[in-house]
């Protein structure tokens, strides 16, 4: 047997004889009428000591319960903010925005003695010419949509349909702009354009507005393809346009 093992041995006996040697004292000071009164409260201390013990260990189970409560809480918070965000972000340009104007009137004290002097109001200035209104193809809303056939939508959505419906009213305001465009101040390109939607016009467009597929190709970035008449076949469903054919072109007029 090596040197250190049998010094380690020693020490573990040497170790143990010790504690022996304490636990004998202490079961004689406990028989020691003197000590055995203050044994006695350390005792009731350490009962005292461990409930309080039982108390905390309780009282942590409930704290790291709360705490994955909250965890759980504020993921869920976190995940509602990048929807808030999201739908902030992507605010379909199509929705209507609400304003709301007051008109205050200031109504100056009146003695009811005096008689009331009726001022004749300003007589109005008259425009030279005042800006004529273009007829725009409202917005479909969400239960026009719902009621969509599916065979009919297909995989088109809400957003993607509102947002041809722009287009075309982008290229109504761009055409009727120049057709109410006095003539004396029409470029060489927009006089060309000008006969070309006077010649355009029937007797069945007379009073409405309307477009064809070359103004959609000069005011828009929409493509005339398959997917371009698949939702006026929708706008048609939803009643906001109608055909008018003839001279080897399809009018949409606006309705």
């Amino acid at each position: 047997m090596a040197s250190s093992d049998l010094e380690q041995l020693c020490s573990h006996i040497n170790e143990k004889i010790g504690n022996i040697k304490r636990m004998l004292s202490l079961r004689n000071c406990g028989q020691e009428p003197t000590l055995k009164t203050t044994l006695d409260k350390i005792g009731d201390e350490i009962i005292v000591v461990n409930e309080l013990l039982n108390k905390l260990e309780l009282e942590i189970q409930y704290q790291e319960q709360t705490n994955h409560s909250l965890k759980e809480l504020c993921a869920s918070l976190e995940e509602d903010y990048k929807d808030v965000e999201h739908l902030k972000e992507n605010i379909p340009p199509h929705l209507p925005q609400v304003t709301v104007t007051q008109n205050f009137v200031n109504v100056p004290d009146v003695d009811p003695g005096e008689p009331v002097k009726v001022e004749e109001p300003a007589p109005t200035k008259k425009h030279p010419k005042e800006q004529r209104s273009i007829k725009e193809m409202s917005f479909i809303t969400s239960d026009e949509f719902s009621g969509i056939p599916a065979y009919m939508k297909s995989r088109l959505t809400y957003c993607q349909i509102n947002d041809v419906i722009k287009e075309i009213n982008k290229a109504i305001v761009s055409k009727y702009k120049i057709l109410y465009q006095p003539k004396k101040s029409m470029s060489s390109v927009a006089r060309n354009l000008y006969h070309r939607f006077i010649d355009e016009e029937t007797k069945d467009t007379k009073g409405h507005y309307f477009i064809v597929e070359a103004d959609i190709k000069e005011f828009t970035t929409l493509k005339a393809d398959k997917r371009f008449h698949v939702i006026l076949n929708i706008l048609r469903h939803c009643r906001r346009l109608s055909e008018v054919r003839g001279g080897g072109l399809t009018r949409y007029v606006i309705t």
